[in-house]
């Protein structure tokens, strides 16, 4: 199975919206499985909160939207990486290519 990206955002987040305009696309473009979490949405968030948690226990040091590319997100998930914050579409494909390589190694 593919790596999947979860993206972590707020709904009332500016920057979180901004990189909607692309951030799925880009997953798709690399080959990545894609998961949008907004933490109001209660019962997604609760379904990956495992995965949030593991990578910021306290939740302390995330950036608004937090990018975690893993593997297995559904079971014993692996965690390959993250992008934080937001970034302009050729850096954040850069960012993503260079955690999926990395993994491959």
């Amino acid at each position: 199975m593919n790596p999947t990206v979860i993206k972590f955002s707020s709904e009332d987040c500016g920057l979180c919206h901004k990189m909607s305009f692309y951030d799925q696309k880009v997953a798709a473009e690399l080959g990545l499985e894609f998961v949008d979490v907004k933490m109001q949405d209660t019962a997604t968030y609760r379904k990956y909160r495992k995965i949030l948690l593991a990578q910021y226990p306290d939740k302390e040091g995330m950036g608004w939207p937090t990018y975690i590319i893993c593997q297995e997100p559904e079971s014993d998930f692996k965690i390959l990486g993250e992008v934080k914050g937001a970034h302009p579409k050729g850096e954040f494909r850069e960012r993503l290519q260079e955690i999926v390589a990395a993994a491959a190694t």
